[in-house]
């Protein structure tokens, strides 16, 4: 017990990994032609942070397991697409693919396929007995048979109902800026899934419909939580810390699966709230303290999601990595961790007040601003009238 505080006991857990993200995908004019996954993996190296054993070689979905949720053409059509470097017209029109939005690359089909084998593969490692981090996840947003917002296969979707095939009850959190729309939609039926999502409104934001506070799913399963633009640190913990408690009083579930999209950070090009990586972290640690544990392990899946800001991105998910595996890994940036950052070809914000300390700090400043009356509205008008919390 070192300066008389009790030593962290390193909590058993799987990073889902492969170098197949070190590959350019998307393009290089789309949001998502960034380096992300690999710049995260190696943060976690310039920390040693991970131990033997941890870091997993991700899986390719199987096509039996993309069938729990994608229709068998759309399938198809991701494969001849990857196989000819071709996008139908038809698939264009049907499946929303070979346009900016989800534009054509090479690994069309398997870069997706094994970001979503990873999720599940996550999955499976809370059934073995470990946390886990999908960070090349957490694509909430693809629909059966069509890509939307970037998405091609829903591997949040597919990471659930692998553990509803184990009989567990599970509770999705989405804590990315954009409503976690297919996932919502995929378990509308399903009485073993409760979904929480809280969000840039959709008045404002993609996916420009759903996500509102009277959306709550055919069974009452959904729980949807729009804020408005600026919602800093001290709204966004407020609203949430109000909502968890409910939820943790009034839903049963016997795993959380996480989707820890980093868009609602300040730096965020996407994003418009103002939020710091440690409030971020704050809920990440919020979440993995209230979750059921099996043999003192949490039950939880954390997988990644929306980012389009890699320096702030990786620190964040460093950070993830941390409130995991009960690692404190240091506020200051050690050498080789600012020479990663410095090689990122990313400009966007130079002249912008938090650009420096990018390269310093793994931590922000904090964002304080008063809780406003729209989110203590939207918050009491949620708890009061939400059918789960009757």
């Amino acid at each position: 017990m070192p300066n008389g505080k009790p030593e962290l006991i390193r909590t058993s857990a799987h990073f889902i990994f492969s170098e197949r993200y070190r590959n350019h995908s998307y393009g290089s004019q789309h949001p998502l032609s960034i380096p992300r996954v690999s710049l995260t993996y190696d943060l976690i190296q310039a920390y040693a942070g991970f131990q033997s054993g941890e870091v997993l070689d991700s899986k390719m979905a199987s096509d039996k397991e993309l069938l729990w949720f994608h229709t068998p053409e759309y399938i198809a059509a991701m494969k001849n697409v990857e196989a000819t470097g071709k996008v139908q017209a038809d698939y264009r029109e049907k499946h929303n693919v070979g346009n900016y939005e989800n534009p054509y690359f090479p690994g069309f089909f398997s870069t997706p396929a094994t970001a979503t084998g990873g999720s599940i593969q996550a999955a499976e490692s809370l059934l073995n007995g470990h946390v886990a981090f999908s960070p090349a996840g957490g694509m909430h947003h693809a629909m059966p048979d069509r890509a939307n917002g970037f998405c091609f296969f829903n591997d949040p979707v597919l990471a659930i109902t692998r553990l509803c095939h184990e009989g567990l009850k599970v509770l999705y959190v989405d804590i990315d800026a954009h409503h976690g729309d297919g996932v919502e939609f995929a378990f509308r039926e399903n009485p073993a899934v409760t979904t929480f999502s809280i969000h840039m409104g959709s008045d404002y934001a993609y996916p420009f419909k759903g996500g509102q506070l009277s959306d709550v799913g055919s069974l009452g399963n959904a729980i949807n939580l729009p804020l408005p633009k600026g919602t800093a640190d001290s709204e966004y913990n407020w609203a949430f810390e109000h909502v968890w408690e409910k939820i943790l009083s009034c839903v049963e579930f016997d795993a959380v699966v996480l989707q820890a999209g980093t868009d609602i950070l300040k730096p965020d090009p996407l994003g418009k709230f103002s939020i710091s990586t440690q409030q971020f972290l704050k809920i990440v640690q919020r979440i993995k303290n209230s979750v059921p544990k099996k043999n003192n392990v949490p039950q939880l899946v954390v997988l990644g999601g929306g980012g389009y800001h890699p320096l702030s991105l990786a620190r964040c998910w460093l950070g993830v990595w941390g409130v995991l595996t009960n690692q404190v890994f240091p506020a200051p940036l050690p050498d080789e961790a600012k020479n990663l950052l410095q090689a990122v070809d990313w400009d966007m914000d130079e002249d912008e007040p938090w650009f420096d300390n990018l390269f310093i700090s793994r931590l922000d400043q904090e964002y304080l601003s008063e809780v406003g009356e729209s989110v203590i509205d939207s918050v009491e008008s949620l708890i009061e009238h939400h059918p789960l919390f009757r």
